[in-house]
C-alpha cells in the first residue's frame, strides 16, 4: 500500500513483502474469497497514510468490492479472506481490529496505517455516472453552454458528427458498458460541440492529467526558447546543473541536450516498459532529489539514440525551464501559456522531491481547459489571434523525432492512429495513465478530450473515439 503511486505514465506499485497475516498461496488461490457488501462497509474510513497525507476505502455498491481511494483515483483491492485483501500487484492489505472487532488500521509490508477518527462521507454520485440513469434512462443531446470561458460553443448540426452514434455513446457508459468515463468533449470546426460527463465530474472539477502534462511542459519548452530564456534545444543539460556531481559522469551523459529529453532519448537507464532498466520512476518517487537520482543513472545508449519511455526526461526539463526563466514551472505556465489561453483555474505542485511521491508533478485542469490546449496546437500555437506557441513549435513537436514503444514520438506528443469501421485516422495525442487523453485530428479539424478512471488497466478511450466519434466522417 505504501507505494501506491500516481506516476506520469504508469502508476505502480512497489513490491513488497507480504504482511505475515496475509501469507497466503496464491497459486492455491482458485476463486475470490466473496464478503457482503454489509461486511466490506466495515473496512470504510479515512486512513492514515504517507507524507502526512491520508487515503479512503470505501465499498462499492455497484460490484461488492473494496475500494482504495489516493487523491481521485480508484485501485480496486481483490478480496482474498476476512480481512485480507491484494492490491493489483498481489501485495497484501490487511485490516487489524481491537478487542471489540472493529476495524482500527490496515498494514501492508512494514506499514500500517491507523484508521482515523474523522468521518468520511461517500456521496451516492461517485458510484453512478447518472444519478437519474439508474431506471429507464434517455440521453438527449444538448448543446454546450457559453461560459465565457474562451471557448467558442455550438450545435452538432452540420458538423458531420453523428448525433446517434454519440447518444448510444452516452447510453452505454450510463448503462455500464463503459464504465470509470469521466468526460467526453468534442470540439469541430474551432467549436465545442459536445461535452458531457459523468459520476461526480463537471465542467469546474480539477482533472488529473498524468503523463498528459508532459505534452504542456514540451509547449513550455518552445515559449521559454521563443522568449530568450533557453537558446535553443541543442543546448546541453548538464551545465545546467553545475551544482550537483553525478555518478557515472561520462563523456556520453555530458552530450545529453534539451532535444534529447524532448523525444525520450536521453541515453538514460531509465525505460517504464523494461523491468530490467536501473531507472525507476517508482523508486525515484521516493528519492530525495529526483534530478539526482535521475543524472546519476547509467547510460544505456548514446544521446539521440533508441526511444525510451521515462518520465525522468519531463522532470529534468521542468526543472531546466524552473532554472532558466527563474520562476516555478507553474508560475511560468500561469504568465505565459495558461494566460494566453484564458486557463485560470488549475492545481500544479512542480516539485520532484517525496512531497510529490503520489502526485508525481503532475498538471490538474477542467476538461473545458485540456480542449483548449488541444485546440490550441490544432490551430498552430495561434489563440484569438495571438501566437501562444511559436508557430515552428508545435510543427517540430508534433511531427516525429523518435520512435517509443514502437509509436512514432515528437516533443512528448505522439502518433497514433485509430481504426475507425476499416477507415484508418492518424492524430497527434497528449495522454495519460487512467484514460486521459487529448486527441487532434488536423485532418478533420477536430479535437476531442475523454478523461477517465481506468487506473492500471485498459482504458475505454481510444474504442470511443473510433466507435462513437470518427465512423461519422467515414462517407466523407
Amino acid at each position: 500500500m505504501k507505494h501506491l503511486i500516481i506516476s506520469l505514465f504508469f502508476t505502480g506499485i512497489l513490491n513488497t513483502a507480504l504482511a505475515q497475516e496475509g501469507n497466503i498461496a496464491l497459486a492455491q488461490a482458485k476463486q475470490k474469497y466473496a464478503l457482503t457488501y454489509a461486511q466490506l462497509k466495515e473496512y470504510e474510513g479515512l486512513y492514515e497514510y504517507i507524507n502526512n497525507s491520508t487515503l479512503k476505502i470505501a465499498a462499492s455498491p455497484i460490484d461488492t468490492t473494496l475500494i482504495c481511494f489516493i487523491n481521485q483515483s480508484r485501485y480496486p483491492f481483490t478480496t482474498m479472506g476476512k480481512d485480507v485483501f491484494l492490491n493489483a500487484t498481489k501485495d497484501s492489505v490487511v485490516f487489524l481490529r481491537n478487542k471489540l472487532n472493529k476495524v482500527i488500521a490496515c498494514k501492508s509490508g512494514k506499514d500500517t496505517f491507523n484508521l482515523l477518527p474523522q468521518k468520511v462521507r461517500f456521496s451516492k454520485q461517485m458510484w453512478y455516472p447518472r444519478l437519474n440513469g439508474l431506471k429507464n434512462y434517455k440521453y438527449s443531446y444538448q448543446q454546450p453552454k457559453n461560459d465565457k470561458d474562451g471557448l467558442k460553443t455550438g450545435n452538432l448540426d452540420n458538423t458531420g458528427l453523428d448525433k446517434k452514434l454519440l447518444e448510444e455513446m452516452v447510453q452505454k457508459i450510463v448503462n455500464g458498458t463503459y464504465p470509470n468515463v469521466h468526460s467526453v468533449l468534442i470540439i469541430k470546426d474551432g467549436k465545442l460541440v459536445f461535452e458531457e460527463y459523468f459520476y461526480e465530474h463537471n465542467k469546474n472539477k480539477l482533472h488529473e492529467l498524468r503523463s498528459a502534462t508532459k505534452s504542456f511542459i514540451s509547449a513550455l519548452t518552445g515559449i521559454a526558447i521563443e522568449k530568450g530564456y533557453i537558446k535553443s534545444k541543442n543546448e546541453k543539460v548538464l551545465p545546467y546543473f553545475s551544482e550537483y556531481t553525478f555518478k557515472n559522469y561520462t563523456a556520453a551523459k555530458k552530450q545529453i541536450t534539451i532535444e534529447n529529453l524532448l523525444t525520450n532519448q536521453s541515453g538514460l537507464d531509465c525505460d517504464t516498459y523494461n523491468p530490467k532498466a536501473v531507472g525507476n520512476e517508482s523508486v525515484m518517487a521516493y528519492e530525495k532529489d529526483w534530478i539526482q537520482y535521475s543524472l546519476d543513472l547509467p547510460m544505456v545508449d548514446s544521446a539521440g539514440g533508441i526511444g525510451q519511455y521515462c518520465s525522468s526526461n519531463p522532470i529534468i526539463m521542468g526543472r531546466i525551464i524552473e532554472k532558466a526563466t527563474k520562476m516555478t514551472l507553474p508560475e511560468f505556465a500561469q504568465q505565459t501559456l495558461f494566460k494566453g489561453i484564458g486557463i485560470k483555474n488549475f492545481d500544479w505542485q512542480f516539485k520532484p522531491d517525496p512531497s510529490s511521491g503520489e502526485t508525481f508533478c503532475q498538471l490538474n485542469l477542467r476538461s473545458r481547459d485540456m480542449a483548449k490546449f488541444g485546440l490550441l496546437y490544432l490551430n498552430n500555437g495561434v489563440w484569438n489571434g495571438q501566437q501562444v506557441i511559436p508557430k515552428d513549435w508545435v510543427e517540430q513537436s508534433l511531427n516525429k523525432h523518435s520512435v517509443v514503444a514502437g509509436l512514432d514520438y515528437g516533443y512528448l506528443w505522439w502518433t497514433k492512429y485509430l481504426d475507425a469501421n476499416g477507415v484508418r485516422y492518424y492524430g497527434k495525442l497528449a495522454q495519460g495513465n487512467g484514460g486521459q487523453k487529448i486527441y487532434i485530428f488536423k485532418e478533420l479539424n477536430l479535437v476531442t478530450v475523454i478523461t477517465a478512471g481506468h487506473y492500471n488497466m485498459q482504458s475505454s478511450s481510444n474504442e470511443l473515439n473510433a466507435k462513437y466519434i470518427l465512423p461519422a466522417f467515414n462517407k466523407k
